[in-house]
């Protein structure tokens, strides 16, 4: 296969990567085992633009992504229905979506496993029409981001200790909405702290919070009841030990559409779509799209 890899050397664990080694390292591996790369390194303000042009490239197979989490959402974004694989370079922070597809978590160990690795289909999801890989969400998660955002850090660790800081800021002081959901026929009403629509359901026993199938083909729905400060410590207790099935702070549905109308909406209110805050729109149409992405796994995951 041909190999076109755009690396984005502001993202996520590139930026203190000597990109011009593990560029050579890559092109060892990939062409001994008959493949061939092209490298297209770039900044964080050109990504878009190089993946684009990768994937109209018409002798390319697999565009692999390296860079953050909004890196890889935005080449899933720009590949999505169409004939290339994405391949990811786990350089991000948590890795959630590179985790749901079983990629090794080091940068040399997945250009290994994609050396022999094979193509499949799996789900994205979208809001509004705009693609996500991993979640949508409002209300704690947009107050813990917009708070992480805030402060400064210069690494992998320092982007953790921000989060728990943010963490427990918001847990002092948690945001409260009214939401309406529709889906499948029927509204639910609630008033809640927090609410996360996911690309499949989570998986159960996980230490971090992704996706069991990534072809599942629902649509996950987290709305977490907790409000209390005390109540709130518990359910973020139990998603650190992947308890979400047996958390009775947090009520779960799952569908394959669902309208999200937020009826008591503050000014400049915000959300997050794969790690990324964005402008809340009172409504929202949250779908999923089974098997709209090719990507590149190992090739024993998913078999």
């Amino acid at each position: 296969m041909h190999f076109i890899a755009v690396l984005n050397r502001d993202g996520g664990t590139l930026r203190t990567t000597d990109l011009d080694a593990f560029g050579a390292g890559m092109q060892d591996v990939l062409e001994k085992a008959g493949h061939t790369l092209h490298i297209d390194v770039v900044e964080g303000s050109g990504l878009e633009t190089a993946l684009t042009r990768a994937a109209a490239e018409k002798k390319a197979d697999v565009v692999m992504i390296g860079g953050g989490d909004g890196s890889v959402s935005a080449a899933a974004a720009i590949l999505q229905n169409g004939d290339k694989a994405l391949a990811i370079l786990p350089a991000g922070t948590m890795n959630l979506f590179a985790r749901s597809l079983g990629i090794p978590l080091g940068l040399d160990a997945a250009v290994q496993a994609f050396a022999t690795g094979r193509i499949r289909e799996v789900d994205m999801a979208s809001a509004n029409g705009r693609p996500f890989v991993h979640q949508f969400s409002l209300g704690m998660h947009a107050k813990m981001v917009g708070l992480r955002d805030r402060m400064e850090f210069g690494s992998r660790l320092g982007k953790i200790r921000a989060s728990v800081t943010a963490a427990y800021h918001t847990i002092m002081r948690p945001p409260s909405m009214r939401v309406s959901l529709r889906m499948d026929g029927t509204e639910i009403l609630t008033k809640t702290t927090g609410l996360g629509i996911t690309n499949n359901l989570f998986g159960e026993g996980y230490r971090l919070p992704y996706a069991a199938d990534p072809a599942g083909g629902v649509l996950g729905i987290y709305i977490t009841v907790a409000r209390q400060p005390l109540h709130l410590v518990k359910f973020f207790f139990n998603m650190l030990r992947g308890r979400w099935r047996s958390n009775d702070q947090v009520e779960i549905h799952e569908a394959r559409e669902v309208t999200v109308e937020v009826l008591s909406l503050p000014r400049k209110s915000k959300c997050v779509i794969d790690g990324e805050l964005m402008p809340l729109s009172r409504e929202t149409v949250v779908q999923i799209h089974p098997k709209s992405l090719r990507v590149l796994v190992p090739a024993d995951e998913g078999a």
